[in-house]
Formats: structure tokens, C-alpha cells, sequence
């Protein structure tokens, strides 16, 4: 697509069940603020079916058009064609996703197909002489990287957490059904879906994590974090040596190698704060830091650090939010 056009922000708004994931609407959000202030609209595609409640959902958080289009069954491959064509249709100067493994599928090869750039965890988006700015880490999280994308449209896989969602009852926009034909041939051919159990948690969405690591130095140990979890009302994470230590399912992991989270509350316990566990958690919005290293580097990024034995700690702090819990 050439760099003389281009006008809009497009968001790819990914479903779980329906209902739009978390990182689609950060998305939409931050796309309603830099639309506003370059005089643009928003436009959200989402690809399913039954979506026209996860439409309106859109239109809440900043969309100001919602185009629904009918697949049965996701294939990404299908899916960046559809994209692809929307795009070539509607001529979006920047097109957006929520960072998740399907949205990190579909966003390069989208890039690929219309010949331009896509930056991938993205943690901020600015404006400067009129080209767009995407922040994005690098080296484990230690340095932030700056990016231009000289083609239209830019792409960029948003971080979750990166934006604040902002839903608001007032807004109003259009929503319509779009068909877009796509080749019926595909090299890509999903025969079976199997899911574990334990894949059921949901780290990206969860407002409270608690996470243990090596320092809980054993399986029952480790069922402390668990049990503050519950307390909580949270969701347990895990450093990759738990991981390896076959304390908790891998689906738990948070880190450069796991998952990219940010909580309103994080707990870490027994976690000594190393760059590939950090880079994965420091968008939390409020992080609590338990260990017996009063020098780890976990408490340089910890709002809050308590120095001891977390499996000594983590009891009494159980004990206490009971009690809280039941005034």
C-alpha cells in the first residue's frame, strides 16, 4: 500500500467465547486517543460469529465503526486474508492487536501481504512530526526501543497492559456485517483441538497474580502460593525453575519465555526479580515482593517489599486478608 495514504486506525478485536479479550479493548482505547487527536475513526473487525454483542463492546471503548465478518472456525491464515482485504478496503493508516499468541499469528503476515513493517510488543504508541512512535523492549526488557514504520499501514501488536481500557456507556457507533470472500484453499488445516485443563487459566486477563519461585523451595511449599491466591480472589503464576520443578502447569509461567501480564496487584513470592521474569510482569499496576535476599533485585521494581522466609510470610498474610474479609 503506498505511504501517501492512508487515514483511520483499524484494531483487530480477537474473541474468547464471544466477548472481546482484554488487549483488544487496551487496544481500542488507545486507538480512540490517537484517532482524536489526528482527526481519524476507528474501526473494529471482528472475525466469528455471533459477535454483535462483542461489537457493542467495542463501540464502548472507543470504536467509532464495527465491522463483523462470519468465519466459523479459527484458521490464521483466513483470517489474515480477511484482514488483509479489509485493509486494502478501507485504507487504515495504522492497524492494531491485542498481543496474544493469535494476534502475534496474524499481524506479520498481514505486514507481509501489504508490503510494510509490523513492531511487535508494543508498550507505547506517540506522535512526533506527524509519524507515529512504537515503544517496544528489547534485550529481556532492559532497554526500551524506539520504532518508525515508514509504510501504510503500520502494524503493531500491542502489549497487554500497555493502555488503559476505558468503556463508556455514552459513546455510540455503527455496526454492520461485511462478507469477504477468501480462497477456499489453505496450507494451513487445523484437524483437532486439545485443550488441558490446567489451560484454563487466564494470566493476560486476571486482576490479581500471585507467582512463586525458586525461593519457595518445594511442591508444598508451593501451595502456599496457591492458597494466597485463593485468598485473593487471584490467579497463580509461576517462575520458569517452578516451571521446571513440576510444581505448577508451564500455562502459568510469566516471563520473557511465558506469559506478558500486568495486574492491577502482583505478589511475587520467593521470586528474585530476574530480567526474563521482570520483563514479563513490570506493567503490573501494583507489586508486592516477598523474599529473604533483602538485595534481590525484585524489590528495585517492588512497591512494597517484605524481607523473610515467604513460607513464614505468606501464612500470616492469608490470616490477615480472612480476617479483613470478614468485617
Amino acid at each position: 500500500m503506498s505511504v501517501s495514504v492512508g487515514k483511520n486506525i483499524m484494531v483487530y478485536v480477537e474473541t474468547v467465547s464471544k466477548s472481546p479479550v482484554s488487549g483488544a479493548l487496551e487496544a481500542l482505547s488507545k486507538a480512540h486517543k490517537l484517532a482524536a487527536d489526528r482527526g481519524e475513526k476507528v474501526i473494529a473487525v471482528l472475525i466469528g460469529l455471533d459477535l454483535e454483542e462483542a461489537a457493542r463492546t467495542s463501540i464502548l471503548a472507543g470504536a467509532d465503526q464495527a465491522i463483523m465478518v462470519n468465519r466459523e472456525a479459527y484458521n490464521m491464515e483466513v483470517y489474515g486474508e480477511v484482514l488483509t482485504k479489509l485493509a486494502e478496503k478501507y485504507r487504515p493508516s495504522l492497524i492494531l492487536s491485542a498481543g496474544t499468541l493469535a494476534g502475534k499469528d496474524i499481524m506479520p503476515m498481514v505486514a507481509c501481504r501489504l508490503h510494510t513493517g509490523c513492531a511487535v510488543d508494543v508498550m507505547d504508541i506517540t506522535e512526533t512530526d506527524g509519524q507515529l512512535v512504537f515503544t517496544c523492549p528489547v534485550y529481556g526488557g532492559t532497554v526500551l526501543n524506539q520504532l518508525i514504520i515508514k509504510g501504510t499501514p503500520a502494524i503493531a501488536v500491542v502489549r497487554s497492559g500497555a493502555f488503559a481500557k476505558e468503556l463508556t456507556s455514552e459513546r455510540t457507533g455503527e455496526i454492520f456485517k461485511e462478507k469477504v470472500e477468501t480462497e477456499e484453499t489453505s496450507r494451513l488445516k487445523i484437524v483437532d483441538v486439545v485443550k488441558e485443563m490446567a489451560e484454563a487459566v487466564n494470566l493476560e486477563e486476571a486482576e490479581v497474580i500471585v507467582s512463586g519461585g525458586r525461593g519457595m523451595g518445594s511442591l508444598e511449599n508451593f501451595k502456599l502460593v496457591e492458597q494466597l491466591a485463593e485468598a485473593c480472589h487471584g490467579v497463580v503464576g509461576a517462575t520458569r525453575p517452578a516451571i521446571e520443578a513440576e510444581w505448577v502447569p508451564r500455562s502459568h509461567q510469566v516471563g520473557q519465555s511465558g506469559k506478558i501480564v500486568a495486574p492491577k496487584l502482583y505478589i511475587a513470592c520467593g521470586i528474585s526479580g530476574a530480567t526474563q521474569h521482570v520483563s514479563g510482569m513490570i506493567g503490573s499496576g501494583y507489586i508486592v515482593a516477598i523474599n529473604k535476599d533483602e538485595d534481590a533485585p525484585v524489590f528495585d521494581i517492588a512497591d512494597v517489599g517484605i524481607v523473610g522466609d515467604a513460607v513464614k510470610i505468606i501464612p500470616l498474610l492469608i490470616e490477615e486478608i480472612k480476617r479483613i474479609s470478614l468485617r
